[in-house]
C-alpha cells in the first residue's frame, strides 16, 4: 500500500434498509433503499453519500488542475450516481455523470480542464474501468 495520508472510517449495520456513522459521529444517518419504493421514509443512500464524495473530490482536482495550468477558475461540480440494472449478471451497478460548471475558461478549456481532473481525481481512479462515468462541462 502506498503511503497512506489519512484514513476515514464509517460503519453501515443492516444494510441498505439500516443506518450509517463516521467513526467521529460526522455523518450518523438512517439509510432508505429507494429502489424498494421507501419514499415516506426520511435517510439517505449510498449512492447519495458516494456523489457527496465523489463530486466534492473531483471539483477540488479540478482546481488543482486549474491552478497547474495557471487557470483562475470557480467551480461547481454535480454528481449524479445512477443506481441501475446490470444485464450482464441480472444485479445492479452505478454509473456517475458529472456535471462540471467552470467559470473563467472557454468552453473548449472547460472540457479541457474536466478531462484532466478526471484523469487526476482519486474517485475517477477509483472507479476507471468499473463504472461509466460521463463528464458534462459547461463554460458559464
Amino acid at each position: 500500500m502506498s503511503d497512506i495520508l489519512f484514513t476515514s472510517t464509517a460503519t453501515a449495520k443492516n444494510g441498505r434498509d439500516g443506518h450509517v456513522k463516521s467513526n467521529d459521529g460526522i455523518i450518523d444517518v438512517e439509510l432508505v433503499n429507494p429502489a424498494k419504493g421507501n419514499t415516506d421514509k426520511k435517510g439517505s443512500n449510498p449512492e447519495q453519500l458516494f456523489a457527496a464524495g465523489y463530486s466534492a473530490c473531483y471539483d477540488g482536482a479540478l482546481n488543482h488542475v486549474a491552478s497547474e495550468k495557471g487557470k483562475k477558475i470557480n467551480s461547481e461540480t454535480t454528481a449524479d450516481v445512477h443506481f441501475m440494472k446490470d444485464t450482464s449478471d441480472g444485479g445492479f451497478k452505478i454509473g456517475a455523470t458529472l456535471h462540471i460548471k467552470i467559470e473563467g475558461v472557454s468552453q473548449d478549456e472547460a472540457q479541457e480542464l474536466a478531462e484532466a481532473a478526471h484523469d487526476f481525481c482519486p474517485y475517477s481512479k477509483a472507479t476507471r474501468g468499473n463504472i461509466e462515468v460521463t463528464l458534462k462541462p459547461e463554460a458559464v
